[in-house]
């Protein structure tokens, strides 16, 4: 019996996310809208370590009963670290201190490769979709005959932006701030303390290195996919255009397909809350599943927002959260905080959301994008204290909470300087006014709004890229059908 002609089949795509949480939701988000785009033509699998599968679950979960069925889930082990006992395998489920230990792991192509290399052969995938900090995938790929596509979860701005850092001396940057090249934006400034750890790093020849082979898998590898659209950062996307073989801006992928609308799990105890309180009149606060905060900012923060008089939603990722004596009472009905899981897409979404709190995570970025609310910025880690440059300074969609020199902010959870109660009422109490800055970013936000729903709708251009990428990987297993099986033997 002949075989089934290579346009006949189901393209088969593996996707590989790092460990956290953060990135694990938009890979999933992508196979949804990869095998969503050609039902019965794409087959999507999302390959996470054990004590990640229920992360991935939850993140599939929320496309609502039976679309969740679509994606395939498969496991591969995680390495033996040192200090990470077993089953701890991704950053949210780790203390401050201990967060390098993920990253070290992740990071490290001898622990890591043996196991990605035993996961591809064995899945055998037409295509591999990898985390850009897997950059050895390409390699791997490339070795069994496939295509590996790059997925950048964040947006272009803050991957540029990086890259121009990496192996800078920033010790030796005048006044402790460095300025972002000027094609990022003008005088966009920024201190070494906000800076991530490689680019604080005292090893510039090795963060070097390590850009190199971030760079080797870029030009390697079939293309990139972004977790962007175009419309909102189109003179950066433009560079990848120019520096790619094939650039793809597919997002925000927290969108649904079009005519298909996310259902599940809608937290109807918030939605209730919020149904009770009169439009643009709440504060939304939440800082994402990797952000560390302390005690005695918590505290701070609580105090705060019963001084601010504003209402508010305030998700906290501690179940220990200590209160301050009588704050519950005295707040009362005012305030909802909740110590699980929240539908933060649905919050945003509900007419009563007036701002937003936020530590700047990129899916947090886009999902306040899309429903049109302007923001108030507290980035603690990572790229974020960046990437609020590009929402306060480019976009203008919001503002600092923390004022431009009124402490000291860091990507180090050991230098984070405590802002006060009175810092956080004033700042929420502003932005809250009417006609003040909140409704001129309120305005400016409603605007991409209406652009990242057209991207994503059926002709636009975030949707046209996705088939794009189908196609092209497609009629790149149509053109190797005749040499990938004596490879993979």
């Amino acid at each position: 019996m002949a075989s089934p002609s290579p346009q006949r089949e189901k393209l088969r795509i593996l996707l590989i996310p790092f460990f956290a949480t953060s990135h694990i939701g938009p890979f999933a988000d992508l196979a949804f809208h990869l095998a969503a785009a050609r039902p019965g033509v794409v087959e999507a699998t999302v390959a996470v370590t054990p004590a990640n599968v229920p992360v991935l679950r939850s993140a599939l979960a929320r496309r609502g009963p039976g679309h969740h069925a679509a994606v395939q889930i498969k496991t591969y082990p995680f390495p033996s670290v040192d200090g990470l006992p077993p089953g701890v395998e991704n950053h949210s489920t780790v203390g401050p201190a201990d967060g390098w230990r993920i990253d070290a792991a992740g990071g490290d192509e001898r622990l890591m490769r043996p196991g990605h290399e035993g996961l591809i052969r064995d899945c055998s995938p037409n295509a591999v979709v990898s985390d850009i900090l897997f950059y050895w995938n390409a390699d791997i790929a490339a070795s069994v005959g496939v295509p590996c596509v790059t997925f950048h979860v964040m947006g272009a701005f803050p991957m540029l932006a990086l890259y121009t850092m990496m192996g800078a001396d920033t010790t030796k940057a005048a006044g402790g701030v460095v300025t972002l090249p000027e094609f990022l934006g003008p005088n966009i400034r920024i201190p070494v303390t906000e800076l991530p750890a490689d680019a604080r790093s005292q090893q510039p020849d090795v963060v070097r290195a390590k850009g190199a082979q971030l760079g080797s898998a870029h030009s390697s590898c079939f293309g990139l996919v972004v977790n962007t659209f175009f419309d909102l950062e189109d003179r950066y996307c433009d560079m990848y255009v120019h520096h790619m073989k094939r650039a793809y801006f597919v997002g925000p992928v927290s969108l649904p397909p079009p005519s298909q609308l996310a259902a599940g799990d809608d937290g109807s105890r918030c939605i209730d809350w919020l149904d009770r309180k009169p439009a643009r009149s709440v504060v939304y606060l939440c800082f994402g599943s990797l952000s560390h905060v302390s005690n005695p900012q918590l505290r701070e923060l609580a105090l705060g927002l019963e001084a601010s008089g504003k209402p508010f939603l305030w998700v906290v990722r501690s179940e220990a959260l200590v209160l301050p004596e009588g704050w519950k009472e005295r707040v009362g009905d005012r305030g909802m905080v909740v110590t699980r899981w929240a539908p933060q897409t649905a919050i945003l979404a509900h007419p009563a959301v007036g701002a937003f709190v936020t530590h700047c995570g990129w899916n947090s970025v886009l999902e306040t994008v899309v429903a049109g609310v302007p923001v108030l910025t507290w980035p603690m880690v990572f790229e974020q204290f960046i990437t609020e440059r590009f929402v306060t300074e480019v976009l203008k969609i919001g503002e600092r909470l923390w004022p431009e020199g009124a402490g000291v902010r860091s990507t180090r959870y050991e230098e984070h300087e405590l802002i006060p109660s009175e810092a956080v009422a004033r700042a929420v109490a502003r932005f809250m006014e009417p006609e003040g800055a909140g409704d001129a970013a309120r305005s400016r936000v409603k605007e991409l709004s209406a652009k990242a729903h057209a991207a994503m709708a059926e002709g636009g251009y975030s949707h046209g890229d996705l088939r794009r990428l189908i196609d092209d990987l497609i009629q790149e297993r149509t053109a190797g059908a005749g040499t990938r099986s004596d490879t993979l033997v």
